[in-house]
Order: C-alpha cells, then sequence, then structure tokens
C-alpha cells in the first residue's frame, strides 16, 4: 500500500469527529509532557556528563553517611596522597535566610577555605577584586548572581544565617558574586569564620562534613580514591572517595529510589495513554464499519482499509505527542528558574534522545492501540458490513 497517497484522507478523517480527536489529542498531549518531564529529569540526573573541572575533583566524604562528620586532621593526610593538587575544607551549614517556610530562601550555603577556592573550583567566575576581597575579609561571602537577583542583594550588603544544625547566628558582608552556569545559586563563606564563631561547643569545632580533592589528572581517580580510604582504614572514622558526579547522585538517594520511580512514573504514563487510545479508537472503528463495507465495495483492500486507520490514529497520537513535547520543554525552562533543592537542575533541557523516545512512543502506541479493532474492521466481509446499521 502506498500510504503517501492515502495520506490526505488519512488527515481529513481523523478530524471527522473534533471533539473526540480534541480531547483523544489533549490526553495524549499531558500524559506524554509527563513522560518527557519524566525521562528529561531521568537523563539530567543519571546520564549528565562530567565537565572538564568536574573530572578533576574528588569529594571525601564519612563512610557511613553525610550526616556524619570527619575531623579536620584527615585534610592533611588527605593532601599527601600522590596525584592530589589541592585538598579544600566544603562543610555544609544549611541554616535560616529570612524565613524558612519561603522556597524562595533556600539555597545551598558552604564554609570554605577563600584562599583555595579558585584552585579548586576554577569554573566559577567572579572578579578578582572581589575574589581578593572575599580571601582578606574572615566575615565575607560570595553569592550566586541568581541568588543574588532573586533577593536583590549587592556588593556590600549583610546576610545574616541563622544556624539549624549550628548553634550559631553569622554575619556577612556580601564581597562577591560569581557566575557559573552549573552553579548559580549557592553561598560560599570562611570556614575559619564559623570554626571560630563554634569554638565554645565542642562537639561543633574542627568537624568537617566533605573535603574537595582538586588532582592533577582526571585519569588518577581511582588510584587516588583507594589511597585516601585506606588511609583511614582502620580509624573510628572510615572515609568514602568518590567523583563529584557520584557525590551528587548521593543526595538524591534521601527521597528513596528515584531511579525506580521515575521509570515507574514512565511506565504508568505509557500504559495510561495506551487505554485511553486503545478506548478512543475502538468507538471510532465500531462507528465506521459501515463505511468500511462502502470502502471495499468501491475497491479499497483490507490492506487500504487497515492502514487508513491505523493511519489515523498513529497522526493522532504524534500531533499529542508533539503538544505534550512542547509543554514539556515549557516546564524545563520553569523548573530551571527555581530554586535547587536535592539536585541542579539549572541546565535541565529535554536531549534529542528523549524527544525521539517519546514520539517514538507516541507512534508505538498509536499502532497497537489500533491494530486490533482496525484487523477486525477490516476484516469484515463486505454484506456483512454492510448490513451494520449503528
Amino acid at each position: 500500500m502506498n500510504v503517501a497517497g492515502y495520506l490526505p484522507m488519512i488527515a481529513k478523517n481523523s478530524f471527522r469527529n473534533r471533539r473526540r480527536c480534541f480531547l483523544t489529542i489533549a490526553s495524549i498531549a499531558a500524559s506524554l509532557c509527563l513522560l518527557g518531564l519524566m525521562l528529561a529529569l531521568y537523563h539530567s540526573f543519571f546520564f549528565t556528563e562530567a565537565t572538564a573541572d568536574q573530572a578533576l575533583r574528588l569529594i571525601t566524604r564519612h563512610r557511613v553517611s553525610l550526616a556524619n562528620s570527619l575531623p579536620l586532621s584527615y585534610q592533611q593526610q588527605i593532601k599527601q596522597a600522590p596525584g592530589v593538587k589541592e585538598v579544600m575544607i566544603t562543610q555544609w551549614f544549611g541554616g535560616v535566610y529570612k524565613d524558612a517556610r519561603d522556597p524562595a530562601n533556600f539555597f545551598a550555603r558552604f564554609a570554605v577555605e577563600p584562599e583555595k577556592f579558585s584552585t579548586i573550583n576554577p569554573e566559577y567566575k567572579l572578579p578578582e577584586e572581589e575574589l581578593k576581597a572575599f580571601v582578606a575579609d574572615q566575615t565575607g561571602c560570595i553569592l550566586g548572581r541568581k541568588t543574588a537577583q532573586r533577593h536583590n542583594l549587592k556588593l556590600g550588603d549583610r546576610v545574616t544565617l541563622v544556624g539549624d544544625f549550628f548553634p550559631v547566628t553569622l554575619d556577612f558582608t556580601l564581597r562577591g558574586i560569581f557566575d557559573n552556569p552549573l552553579d548559580s545559586e549557592s553561598m560560599f563563606f570562611s570556614y575559619k569564620y564559623l570554626n571560630e564563631s563554634v569554638a565554645a561547643t565542642a562537639n561543633f569545632r574542627d568537624i568537617v562534613s566533605t573535603f574537595t580533592i582538586r588532582m592533577e589528572r582526571a585519569e588518577d581517580a581511582n588510584a587516588i580514591a583507594k589511597t585516601v580510604d585506606d588511609t583511614f582504614r582502620n580509624s573510628p572514622a572510615q572515609t568514602r572517595t568518590e567523583t563529584e558526579l557520584a557525590f551528587q547522585l548521593s543526595f538524591l538517594s534521601f527521597l528513596g529510589n528515584v531511579k525506580l520511580m521515575l521509570l515507574s512514573i514512565c511506565a504508568a504514563v505509557t500504559f495510561t495513554i495506551l487505554l485511553v487510545s486503545g478506548n478512543t479508537m475502538a468507538m471510532a472503528v465500531r462507528e465506521r464499519v459501515r463505511e468500511v463495507g462502502v470502502l471495499k465495495t468501491l475497491g479499497f483492500t483490507k490492506g487500504h482499509v487497515l492502514g487508513m486507520m491505523i493511519g489515523e490514529s498513529v497522526l493522532i497520537s504524534l500531533i499529542g505527542g508533539v503538544i505534550g513535547l512542547a509543554l514539556a520543554g515549557g516546564l524545563c525552562l520553569l523548573i530551571r528558574g527555581l530554586p535547587s533543592t536535592f539536585a541542579n537542575l539549572s541546565q535541565m533541557t529535554l536531549p534529542p534522545s528523549v524527544v525521539v523516545i517519546c514520539l517514538l512512543v507516541a507512534m508505538l502506541i498509536g499502532f497497537v492501540s489500533s491494530i486490533i479493532p482496525a484487523w477486525g474492521a477490516s476484516s469484515r466481509p463486505i454484506v456483512e458490513a454492510l448490513k451494520v446499521t449503528d
């Protein structure tokens, strides 16, 4: 069968019942939008490749959990591992900025060593004079441009954080605003300032959540990680050293098995679309049995009728899929503008692979949902089909 020659008829028949067609397209678009969004999240979480700078960094944390801290004294021992260029303290602070009930007030806050910051994280771009001011002022901080704009903060402004885990309130002066495509929200300040502020509380002094390692060569990552972890194998606080991307994924573990959850949602969405499309196609075929008999009387073969009916279903599914992907792309833009929580989604988008998968799913659903009723209708004898009066 030459399908191209029947495309005008397929297109016309697809929209013969406009209300049903519109509702079917809307339901498929909503489902494909959700499917595209889930696949985009999956791709963003598990298929993002490390940048050149990320490939040169390792993160050392407590072997048991991120909730457990490491002694500050580990830093010098880690620095002695062959292939290590520099080691920086990276202490998660948390705390509350203004009102914790407003999601816009949440952004990551880390205590670091300002003099090592540009060596460890060269992709954080800020003017040289701002970096020098950050290093010189122990109570200074730097902030991502996205967060600074959201809160209308400018250089010299005061920023106050009320500790939740750390029993201290810290006052900072904004000394720099950085740009980084992968992180334009975080706040960094001096670990020394934090450590001195909690000096009176023994349980919070000289503790570190993670150490960030800058390597000389990315090829040495496995060897360095093994050396560091072996160094503290028999210590009370054993370590786990992993790549920066692997460490970032560990945050998702707080939500449970994210990979299984996303794949389960995708499967449920696909099954739902199949039910909707199958029900619609069955209704459309029941109404056109007599028409099929007329077409066969005029010389249309079983293959012609079968192909046209399947083509109508596939066309409707594809239209819904394209609309759904457009909606998913808009949601990705919206998500990129939201504050980051467990993962950085500032670069979230619909990659070509996700677009192709969603369109193939739409075509497959259009085909599967129509094949059985279309086969039954096209196989009816002409006399039997013409007798139908429904």
